[in-house]
């Protein structure tokens, strides 16, 4: 793998990328429950629901994973005029930084998949959905709508389930579109005929996609995927194939003879649903951030290995990929530095076994003497500590453009080797106040430069019973100090 350095500066830069997602909208309905007993009716389980979730899924899904990676994205798809319609309509207007271009067809049903989950595992998906190609005049609207918006875009991504919207001659129209204005586009097939993707930059079917697309059952060993990749290149002017293959990680592949293969990076698989989406979402948006193809890949594969090891239609944060992309490397790392939903799960195993869980946050851009006591005298006061760091961009937001003197991973590893730290939560935002709400710390920690109130979180944390503490500082020690003398 390329070194994070080199990476991270890529997902840097996701901030200032927009991306044009065009394709099959769906409702993701996750409902939660259990299973104790077998009908005495039928031999089938009885479930019994607990709670339920319901999201963006399909092309929805790949909208919020650019979202979620901090890109920004317009989205163009077309719902029934139907309650589906109607809570789909609620979702995307509820995402920000998104520009959305929805097309209601009458008389059209919106896909909805309502998944039933027990213990962990999906027992039942039950689907409702309309397959048929929109009308001529909802294709003609969409051109409509996006063919002038194409060049406002640094990339574009086809997420073609195969429920009628990408139609061939949309396909056609926005990839010729998008090469006259050298806008790269990314296409996620459904189709067996890929033909009608031809001219697209990236194609990037899973295995079974791509020896549907060949014609073939299955490949005999990797030359021949190899071979059968690069033809497709050749006969439809992709300029890369890039073929998912699960277990076996990533393969991309050119006309002109580059192949590189990227090994897959999940340790535990836990649902494989909607993973094609978080790596064509990824792929896109840090080619568009300026990574060459094949650091894009790694990056995309590095997602698509996080979001598998999550239950239900994931998606992957920005600093998700910052943590993984150095705890990939090192076990003694990867048990401190963790993404926010691992740092949770973390933090339910220690309240389960009744330790009481502190939390403080800061820069901690120059460590120094005063940081060691205040993180010492954290630790002291609860079983385990958790650091919440601001990233390079939350810092530069607060002090200006000349700060952090050291970069974010190189922050949190040095956090990472104190015995009094237990956990590092990197944050994109200004304050940890969203991290607070998801972590729901028992002890809130802040040096006694501050009184209660000016603690961002305190009104939260004590809603719920935990506590608030002031911390004394060490006299003398200060970033800002030691930076000044440096630069005297």
């Amino acid at each position: 793998m390329s070194a994070p350095q080199e990476l991270n500066r890529i997902l840097d830069r996701l901030g200032s990328v927009r991306v044009l997602c065009i394709g099959d909208v769906m409702l993701d309905r996750f409902i939660y429950g259990n299973v104790e007993r077998i009908s005495p009716e039928a031999p089938i389980p009885i479930f019994t629901a607990t709670r339920e979730e319901r999201m963006l899924g399909g092309a929805g899904n790949v909208v919020r994973n650019l979202l979620s990676l901090g890109a920004e994205a317009s989205f163009a798809a077309v719902v029934g005029d139907d309650n589906v319609a109607t809570q789909l309509t609620g979702l995307v207007g509820s995402e920000k930084h998104l520009m959305p271009y929805l097309i209601t067809e009458r008389g059209r049903i919106s896909t909805k998949k309502t998944r039933y989950v027990a213990g962990g595992q999906q027992i039942l998906r039950s689907d409702s959905e309309t397959k048929k190609a929109i009308t001529a005049d909802t294709a003609s609207k969409i051109l409509e709508l996006i063919l002038p918006e194409l060049a406002k875009h640094q990339a574009i991504i086809l997420s073609d389930y195969g429920k009628g919207v990408l139609t061939p001659a949309i396909c056609k129209r926005i990839i010729e579109e998008a090469r006259t204005h050298k806008v790269p586009v990314f296409v996620d097939p459904k189709a067996r005929d890929v033909s009608i993707y031809a001219g697209a930059t990236v194609l990037s079917p899973n295995l079974k996609e791509l020896a549907l697309a060949c014609g073939v059952d299955h490949f005999a060993d990797d030359a021949a995927l190899i071979s059968a990749a690069q033809n497709l290149c050749r006969t439809h002017a992709f300029q890369y194939v890039l073929t998912t293959r699960g277990e076996h990680g990533m393969t991309l592949v050119d006309a002109e003879g580059l192949v590189v293969h990227v090994d897959a990076t999940a340790s535990e698989v836990f649902d494989v649903s909607g993973a094609g989406d978080t790596v064509i979402a990824t792929l896109a948006a840090t080619y568009a951030a300026g990574a060459p193809m094949p650091l894009a890949v790694e990056l995309a594969n590095l997602a698509g290995g996080i979001v598998v090891g999550r239950l239900g239609t994931a998606v992957v944060h920005r600093t998700d990929l910052t943590a993984a992309l150095y705890t990939h490397r090192t076990q003694a790392l990867q048990q401190k530095i963790l993404p926010r939903d691992t740092a949770l799960a973390t933090i339910t195993n220690w309240k389960r076994d009744g330790l009481t869980v502190g939390f403080t946050n800061g820069c901690f851009d120059i460590m120094h003497a005063g940081h060691i006591q205040l993180l010492s005298d954290a630790r002291a006061r609860c079983d385990k500590l958790i650091v919440a760091l601001n990233t390079d961009a939350s810092v530069r937001g607060l002090k200006g453009p000349t700060r952090p003197v050291n970069a974010e991973m190189d922050r949190a590893q040095v956090l990472a080797a104190l015995g009094c730290v237990d956990a590092v939560v990197l944050f994109d935002e200004e304050t940890p106040l969203e991290l607070l709400k998801l972590l729901k710390p028992d002890v809130l920690m802040k040096g006694a430069d501050y009184s209660k109130e000016q603690v961002v979180g305190w009104e939260l944390v004590e809603s719920y019973g935990g506590r608030v503490e002031l911390l004394p500082l060490k006299d003398g020690y200060s970033t800002t100090n030691i930076i000044k003398k440096m630069t005297a």
